[in-house]
């Protein structure tokens, strides 16, 4: 009794405590709203005279408890943008409410930041990422697409060539046979390379989990991103990733469909700190699939921590990893036999839709890791400092397979045995100041830029014998110990390579009027190869050039400009642009008189019309472009033992990228691309015809839903959408052809969403039509997918 009187007596106590406490002090709360009233997630909020520091959730919401009353200093700093001071005084037992809307030349902080809208929720355009600087998509004279997290989730994509259907012009996505994927973009191959903006490599299959948000950046883009991160003339693919907010919350999902797949993923977000400004991610996914094939199956499992902490009001750290481990069996890669003056589709080839030719034990396994960090320093407040550190790794081990045209009725299988490993390693210093000269804004980034790419191939190269896939036998089967038993025959290939690339760079967009704006840009970039150092000969060479000669190391320098031009007809609501934008890689090898080969260029002209109108309801874009690629490395006329560096090639074309919100509910999503392709000057097999595996010339995407906003069944909505594309060649020569036929895929989705859980059903190519990759991998057949998710 006695203890339970002191007890009783101590609560007393500390409730009266609690109350003089209360009735002593105030709190302090408010709220942080960008220019167009959308809330300002991970804006630094600081007490000076108490050094009490917080951050604004994705609300925009900040609060302060416990404060002793006085009148104290509130500052509020968003990197990139001008801090605020501002007078708040504190009445014992009251709370002082302080919003705060950031000034119009502020739109947009340089760090990512959460924008919660039920406005046109799919076209989300903002980025730091794609000029480097806070920049609006009316402002940028660039092209870009967005494809958004609440788009990814409706759709229910579990990949990132589903992801892709999104994009204009991107394609049926091409699946290495590490699950690598590979887009089209403007006629030329893209792949996935950036992540956060800068070098983020993965020879393997990247999880969905952890994306923000995929940008696609089109036309060449050298010269703010480097041949490191700009896979090709047509533009890169960014991944963002998810960032950690200010609360607690996540979600954990299970899918399960056809071929037996099965996928669990989670999200979970917490502070880790009481004033949450340190605050800590964790997303992860983990799957398998069997192929809708005869044999073939994938698993993966990916984690992807991400930590986030504002040091000081001034300073700031970000740091994500991204990791995956796989094992799966290659898809069917198919290389015709090419006969001459031949021209033949896919589809006449009775090549089987549903066999592999492999077997399950010939499997390979990935492992990819990726670190990136990113430390934010405020300077003053017009100059702020970005250090970035990325490291990027993939392994490869085990068997990837290939199947080779002999004759029109023949393949010779082809097995890789071994171990492959990239290590990119991606350096960066930017200053980013936002100033006037007089009147007239300033917004630069100067940056310097050190990558390094290191390689080690470690495998060999095993071909079978020859098999009739029209007529296979029934017991035919390729196993691993034919492959083992038979590698000791085949090539070997043991070596290590790299390059490294030293580089600077610097963009400034320059507010002639208000509604003017001009951007400039240019860029140095050296780059040294180191040459192949072969471990069995010991001796380094520069691999096979141009004309097989070896070219043994070598440096070469290159310059990149980038120059644009906005006015904005109305502002904030529509711009007209025009860009003139280079892009180069750099070419190894020597001619026949012994000289050496500069980089290969390419330079766009691009002019169009972006509009954000009807209070966001309807944004887009229409582009018209034109790159021409120059300094093409083609075979001497006089001796093909060499090349020549003359060679020319020309890819022109339309896209448009629309989102709309007609009414509340209704959601759109559209896009068409067309392109006009062609050697322009190129050895005579293929002069004035389009490249091969650029694609199909025209191609259409769009996805409609539409979710009931109000009533008992809010939340219960419908999707519907598909992509076409027209015939494209997997091999385009004047004297042979093989072409893969138009297509139409069209998918189907319904769910029903709540704040604390979400249902959904998928189906995926309704029609089961037969489709093929540019490298003739047969696209799979109506596949069905149902999800349930639970939020906390």
């Amino acid at each position: 009794m006695k203890s339970l009187f002191t007890i009783l007596l101590f609560c007393i106590l500390l409730g009266h405590f609690n109350s003089f406490a209360q009735s002593t002090t105030g709190n302090i709360t408010g709220k942080i709203t960008m220019v167009d009233g959308q809330p300002l997630a991970s804006a630094s909020v600081t007490l000076i005279e108490l050094n009490k520091n917080t951050l604004t959730d994705e609300q925009g919401n900040y609060t302060f408890n416990g404060v002793a009353p006085r009148t104290y200093h509130l500052k509020i700093q968003v990197l990139a943008a001008a801090e605020k001071d501002l007078l708040v005084k504190v009445v014992a037992g009251d709370t002082t409410i302080v919003n705060y809307q950031l000034p119009k030349e502020n739109v947009q902080a340089l760090q990512e930041v959460t924008i919660a809208s039920s406005v046109n929720k799919f076209s989300k355009k903002e980025s730091v990422y794609i000029a480097r600087l806070p920049l609006k998509n009316l402002e940028n004279p660039q092209v870009y697409n967005s494809v958004s997290k609440e788009l990814i989730q409706e759709q229910m994509a579990v990949d990132l060539g589903s992801i892709s259907k999104n994009v204009p012009g991107a394609g049926i996505p091409m699946i290495a046979n590490q699950g690598r994927v590979t887009f089209r973009s403007r006629g030329f191959e893209t792949e996935p390379n950036a992540r956060n903006g800068v070098a983020g490599a993965a020879f393997s299959s990247i999880d969905p989990a952890n994306i923000e948000r995929v940008e696609a950046i089109k036309g060449p883009s050298a010269t703010l991103f480097g041949t490191s991160v700009s896979s090709s003339y047509g533009g890169l693919y960014n991944r963002v990733t998810k960032k950690p907010y200010n609360g607690f919350g996540g979600e954990v999902a299970y899918l399960g469909g056809s071929w037996n797949f099965n996928r669990i993923t989670w999200d979970v977000n917490t502070p880790v700190n009481a004033d949450k400004t340190a605050l800590f991610r964790l997303n992860g996914a983990t799957s398998f699939e069997k192929s809708f094939q005869d044999l073939g199956f994938t698993n993966s499992v990916s984690l992807a921590p991400s930590f986030s902490y504002q040091i000081t009001d001034k300073l700031s750290l970000l740091l994500d990893v991204e990791f995956g481990q796989g094992k799966g069996t290659s898809v069917v890669r198919f290389n015709p036999y090419i006969g001459s003056n031949k021209v033949q589709s896919i589809v006449d080839m009775q090549f089987p839709y549903n066999k592999t030719f492999m077997s399950n034990d010939l499997a390979y396994s990935t492992q990819m890791l990726n670190i990136f960090a990113q430390l934010n320093y405020k300077i003053s407040e017009k100059w702020t400092s970005q250090t970035i550190i990325s490291r990027a790794r993939s392994t490869i081990n085990g068997y990837i397979t290939a199947l080779n045209g002999r004759t029109d009725s023949t393949i010779r299988p082809q097995v890789i045995v071994g171990n492959t490993s990239f290590i990119a390693t991606d350096l960066q210093q930017n200053f980013i100041g936002d100033f006037k000269l007089g009147t007239h804004r300033n917004r630069v980034v100067l940056g310097l830029d050190y990558y390094n790419n290191s390689n080690s191939f470690d495998r060999v190269t095993v071909n079978i014998a020859d098999v009739n896939f029209i007529h296979t036998p029934a017991t035919y089967r390729i196993s691993r110990f034919k492959v083992d038993s038979l590698s000791s025959r085949g090539a070997l290939r043991i070596e290590n390579n790299g390059d490294n690339t030293y580089a600077v760079y610097v963009s400034d967009v320059f507010n002639i009027t208000d509604r003017l704006l001009a951007m400039a840009s240019l860029r140095v970039d050296r780059y040294q190869y180191k040459g192949v150092y072969n471990i069995t000969t010991g001796v380094t060479a520069g691999g096979l050039g141009a004309g097989g000669i070896q070219a043994g190391p070598y440096g070469q320098t290159a310059l990149s400009q980038k120059m644009g031009l906005v006015y904005e007809v109305m502002k904030d609501r529509v711009s007209l642009f025009g860009n003139y934008m280079n892009g180069f890689f750099n070419k190894s090898g020597v001619a026949a008189d012994g000289g050496h080969f500069k980089p290969e260029h390419a330079n766009q002209l691009e002019f169009g019309v972006k509009g954000d109108v009807i209070d966001h309801k309807l944004v887009g874009t229409v582009s018209y472009y034109d790159i021409r690629v120059q300094d093409v490395l083609r075979t001497d006329p006089n001796d093909a033992n060499y090349s020549i560096q003359d060679g020319t090639q020309l890819s022109k074309g339309v896209e448009i990228d629309l989102t709309a919100n007609p009414f509340p509910g209704l959601n759109i999503v559209a896009g068409y691309a067309y392109n006009d392709s062609k050697y322009t000057k190129a050895d005579a097999s293929v002069e004035g015809l389009r490249p091969a595996l650029s694609g199909p010339s025209k191609i259409v995407n769009f996805w409609i839903s539409y979710r009931l906003p109000a009533g008992d069944l809010q939340g219960l909505g419908l999707g519907f959408g598909g992509n076409s594309g027209n015939s494209s060649y997997q091999t385009n020569t004047k004297t042979a052809k093989v072409i893969i036929p138009a297509y139409t895929l069209l998918d189907a989705s319904i769910f029903y969403d709540q704040p604390r859980y979400r249902i959904g059903f998928k189906v995926d190519n309704l029609t089961s039509e037969k489709a093929w990759s540019v490298r003739l991998t047969p696209q799979a057949p109506a596949r069905f997918i149902g999800s349930m998710s639970l939020k906390f």
